[in-house]
């Protein structure tokens, strides 16, 4: 029959013309106090730059970097997130920031500190990673 070929796919990894893209846009407004929320599970990172008043700068996540499948929970890919959101809060004007961490993916601590990384002063770190209190209901007793 002979021997199988196996194709590889390409990648599975970060796609730079998608970071490019995410770059060009304009800028619309200058703010130099924000809040940066980071929401980690663990399939995927997103993290949004808000001004005080809650409305969005910006925002980024490791799916719309071109991470596909397993590699979007990783460290790499969050930090890969935490460096473009760095980049775009840069050129916003963004100098200090208020994070609020909600999650428990791996990917929590290293897109903040890349985020860090790209020179904006953090003034705070907050947790607000949701805890249930009280669970789900318990199943009704078996009736034999």
């Amino acid at each position: 029959m002979g021997k199988k070929r196996t194709v590889k796919k390409a990648g599975g990894g970060f796609d730079s013309a998608l970071k490019a893209r995410a770059l060009s846009r304009a800028i619309k407004k200058k703010v130099s106090i924000g809040t940066l929320h980071i929401q980690s599970s663990y399939n995927n990172t997103q993290l949004l730059l808000t001004d005080k008043e809650g409305n969005t700068l910006c925002w980024g996540s490791s799916g719309s970097l071109g991470f596909k499948g397993t590699k979007k929970g990783t460290p790499f890919a969050a930090a890969k997130v935490g460096e473009l959101i760095g980049e775009k809060a840069e050129a916003i004007g963004v100098k200090e920031v208020d994070v609020v961490i909600k999650g428990v993916g791996v990917g929590r601590e290293s897109s903040l500190r890349a985020f860090a990384s790209k020179g904006v002063q953090i003034r705070s770190i907050r947790d607000e990673t949701p805890v249930p209190f009280n669970g789900p209901r318990p199943k009704k007793p078996r009736r034999v």
